[in-house]
């Protein structure tokens, strides 16, 4: 569940979340039909359809019902990433630093 436009997106605490997917996996289970349920959940919650399209999809995918990237593999994902950005940047820093005493300590090349 990456958080796009996190400026434009309204935030549900988890409770409520899980609360709109049950509602909606109830109201299947009773009508047996899937076409529909979402909107009218979303409608009595006062959440938007799509949100919680999206919600019920990543319950899915994370229960192993459907498949998919699943919320624990995204985070671990996103923290991979961050650390790869961290690295690389401390890497460009060292490399850097390692260029300037090379300069300064060889007295054949130009100092800085």
């Amino acid at each position: 569940m990456a958080a796009s436009n996190s400026a434009f997106q309204r935030r549900y605490p988890p409770e409520m979340r899980e609360r709109a997917v049950r509602m909606v996996r109830e109201a299947i289970a009773e009508s047996g039909e899937r076409v529909g349920a979402v909107t009218r959940v979303a409608r009595q919650l006062g959440i938007g359809p799509e949100s919680l399209r999206n919600w019920v999809k990543q319950a899915e995918i994370d229960s192993g019902k459907r498949p998919g990237v699943t919320t624990a593999e995204q985070r671990r994902i996103n923290e991979l990433e961050r650390e790869n950005r961290e690295l690389k940047r401390a890497n460009e820093i060292l490399k850097a630093a390692a260029s300037f005493f090379a300069r300064e300590l060889d007295p054949r090349l130009p100092k800085s």
